[in-house]
């Protein structure tokens, strides 16, 4: 029966934040990164920004024409508060518009992304969040770049796992790391299934042992 050190479990750390924390005794990182700044607040200003401005018009004239009307300066105190309390909580689109882009700073210092040479590793929230994709349960490696995205030079990847989904936001040369993401998937995962021992000598296979080296050399070779 397979024993167990009753200490393995136990960390004296309260929270464990950092991705370099979570890595195994053998897995390296080949590559890691954060959304470019200028992007990620971009896309916090422009996200919602048609809505909110529609509400803001809608609302405003609302409160245009009561102000107008006398509405305001002719009603009893307590209508006149429960209109105030009423659009104040009616523009809560514009309010958590305003939330977003004030806290858009904090969500980008929290944000870093990794590629091990195990799996993906995420990094992010105000109040941090780690969450880790094993390269043998992702089906799918796609990439967007918007209008916008273009102009900034970015694209966010979409990661499509088994149990899990993931967006890396705002990646800089999003089409060179989406390229090395996917082939990184496909090897590793080819590897899995159909392991180098198991194969037969004339079938030379996928040449996947990844090493964080040379961090611009993701593919290097190895012995079959």
């Amino acid at each position: 029966m397979a024993k167990y050190n009753e200490k393995y479990f136990q960390s004296d750390e309260m929270h464990i934040n950092n991705i370099d924390d979570l890595l195994d005794e053998d897995e390296k990182i080949l590559w890691r990164d954060k959304p470019k700044k200028s992007a990620f607040i971009w896309s916090k200003i422009i996200n919602m920004l048609p809505f909110v401005i529609l509400w803001i018009l809608i609302d405003g004239a609302f409160i245009f024409f009561l102000i107008d009307s006398g509405v305001f300066s002719s009603s009893p105190t307590p209508l006149v508060i429960f209109l105030i309390l009423f659009f104040l909580i009616h523009l809560a689109p514009v309010w958590i518009w305003l939330s977003n882009i004030i806290s858009a700073s904090a969500q980008h210092k929290n944000i870093e992304y990794a590629f091990t040479t195990k799996r993906i590793i995420i990094r992010s929230g105000i109040i941090v969040d780690i969450k880790s994709i094993y390269y043998i349960d992702i089906q799918s490696v796609n990439l967007r770049v918007g209008l916008i995205d273009r102009m900034l030079k970015v694209g966010d990847i979409y990661i499509t796992g088994t149990n899990a989904t993931a967006v890396l936001w705002d990646i800089k040369n999003p089409y060179v790391i989406t390229n090395q993401l996917q082939k990184i998937v496909n090897d590793i995962k080819t590897d899995m299934y159909f392991p180098n021992a198991m194969r037969p000598e004339e079938n030379f296979g996928y040449k996947t042992k990844y090493s964080n080296e040379d961090k611009n050399q993701t593919n290097q070779n190895d012995n079959n």
